[in-house]
């Protein structure tokens, strides 16, 4: 059986988009956020050294990282369903976004989020985390333009990996200038597997990002 070590509020709401998008059952192990440092608790560091969620155990294997887990479960239990055949340029379209959230677009927003907590202090960011929002943003809803989901027509795990990314830019409101992303998110977060996670995870997702 498959176990989520599940965060609220947290990216790990993603993989438990995923499973239900796959169908699959799995057992969720929940931890709490202080309410006070808004931090995770110690005991998930005993599942993960680096005390961070989500965390996939499936038997005895341990994976960390939330592209990671997306790849994993779609490759090993997805039967062909939610990635492009592995020999087609779409694919190689798909990996890029797998690693894009993380790796580029997560950086600006997180800073966004950092720096508007520390008042005057962050002023002289500003202007180089705003740039970097525009332009990253930017390519995302170029990349969307005339299309329902971010490799055409037919939702993949890139859609569940990037969505945290539309997520916390709506948070934020910084999706003014970016009306396919918008579109992207309403139809994203419309979808039944969606809707069923956000009941199975609990508490307010959007919390986190406020």
């Amino acid at each position: 059986m498959l176990t989520v070590h599940h965060l609220n509020n947290s990216r790990s709401q993603r993989i438990l988009w995923l499973l239900e998008e796959l169908g699959m059952p799995y057992d969720i192990r929940r931890y709490q956020r202080d309410p006070k440092t808004n931090l995770a608790p110690p005991a998930l560091k005993q599942v993960n050294a680096l005390g961070k969620s989500p965390v996939l155990q499936d038997g005895e294997r341990i994976i960390i990282e939330s592209g990671a887990i997306i790849d994993y479960l779609i490759r090993r239990h997805g039967a062909g369903r939610l990635q492009p055949d592995m020999s087609s340029a779409a694919y190689d379209d798909y990996v890029q976004w797998l690693h894009f959230a993380e790796g580029s677009a997560m950086l600006p927003l997180m800073l966004d989020l950092m720096i508007g907590r520390l008042g005057d202090a962050g002023a002289p960011l500003r202007p180089r985390i705003d740039d970097q929002l525009a332009t990253y943003l930017g390519y995302i809803d170029k990349a969307l333009a005339g299309r329902d989901y971010l490799l055409g027509t037919e939702f993949s795990g890139a859609d569940v990996q990037m969505s945290f990314v539309a997520e916390l830019a709506h948070a934020r409101d910084k999706l003014g200038a970016c009306p396919n992303v918008t579109a992207w998110l309403t139809r994203f977060q419309a979808r039944p597997a969606y809707q069923a996670a956000l009941v199975k995870g609990g508490e307010d997702y959007n919390c986190i990002f406020r």
